[in-house]
């Protein structure tokens, strides 16, 4: 009985430091310390033993129970505190605000083209959409841009085949709706446009949005004050505006429309060149030649049209001096608008 005594101590020990978990510990003590356990069992064969032996083996066994629960103790005491140092490193605490998801918002370019189209809108303007490969009939020529006419050069056309193309700007929907339908009028066609040109103010794909209107009577008055009321919407009440005669071969007269520098005052600055203006459009009353095309009389009816670029438009307004960052798709830029 003296060496089953110290063979379970023996035991007992190897076990116990071989336990790497606290879920481990009570397998332990029930197998060794419990009441149907491994001690337990050799002490009820003590009863056996002679009156002479029972004392100093009681003596042993209390011995052996008593350095068995210590270094029980002991571990369970490490591998707690183990344990706990482990829950600490990845425990939540409570007493911490929320974690909220980071809220997504429009692309800069995106709220700009909104707010153009709202402005419009409320202009009586009805907004059209059409496609981004376009037929070299709608895109040049029912614009009055037959195929030698030397404005072609300026577009930097990328052609899909002979005749297929992306298109240069969104003035075709000009065309595809006075085909489609008679006056009176008053449509913005906003969208991508895509042309062989990338720098610091280009870039091959970006956004214009065309507007035209076309009734009996209307004169350039008319062209000035929508797009007078557009501007001020847009960068403010007290914005001056001026119109520089130009020259597009779909509209006669035309004019390349300007606001004072938003960046200093019209005063001049690096920015506008001294001048203290920016060019932000292109305008002008549409060309007979376009309403003949259309099936339209010039004698009768008359319009303009004007064309933006929301890029354009959202680097005077916000300040950009680059038109690559919106296409960078940097967080540290988006999220400031």
């Amino acid at each position: 009985m003296e060496q089953e005594l110290l063979n379970l101590q023996n035991e007992a020990r190897g076990n116990l430091n071989q336990l790497t978990e606290a879920g481990q510990l009570e397998e332990f003590r029930i197998r060794y310390l419990g009441r149907k356990g491994l001690f337990s069992t050799i002490m009820r064969e003590l009863s056996a033993a002679s009156p002479e032996e029972r004392p100093r083996l009681g003596q042993l066994a209390n011995s052996v129970r008593a350095e068995i629960e210590q270094l029980f103790d002991e571990k369970k005491t490490t591998l707690d505190n183990s344990s706990s140092r482990a829950q600490g490193a990845n425990a939540i605490d409570l007493s911490l605000p929320g974690r909220y998801p980071e809220r997504g918002r429009l692309h800069p370019v995106t709220q700009i083209m909104t707010e153009v189209c709202s402005i419009f809108e409320a202009l009586g303007f009805s907004v059209a959409e059409g496609p981004d490969v376009e037929h070299d009939h709608y895109n040049f020529e029912a614009l009055n841009i037959p195929a030698h006419h030397p404005a072609r050069d300026m577009h930097d056309t990328f052609y899909v085949s002979e005749s297929i193309l992306l298109r240069t700007h969104t003035s075709p929907m000009q065309a595809r709706i006075m085909e489609s339908k008679q006056p009176p009028l008053r449509v913005i066609a906003p969208g991508k446009v895509y042309r062989c040109d990338s720098d610091i103010t280009h870039t091959p794909m970006f956004h214009q949005v065309e507007g035209f209107l076309v009734d009996t009577k209307v004169s350039f008055a008319d062209l000035k004050g929508i797009l007078t009321v557009f501007t001020q919407k847009m960068f403010g009440e007290e914005l001056a505006l001026r119109f520089r005669p130009s020259f597009f071969p779909f509209t006669e007269p035309s004019a390349e429309v300007d606001i004072a520098c938003v960046i200093c005052g019209g005063k001049g600055c690096r920015v506008c060149k001294q001048t203290g203006w920016l060019e932000i459009l292109g305008a002008g009353m549409i060309d007979p030649e376009v309403f003949k095309m259309v099936g339209y009389d010039p004698e009768i009816y008359s319009g303009f049209a004007f064309g933006l670029g929301i890029e354009r438009i959202a680097m005077l307004k916000y300040g950009i001096n680059d038109i690559r960052l919106y296409y960078e798709n940097d967080l540290r830029f988006l999220s400031q608008f």
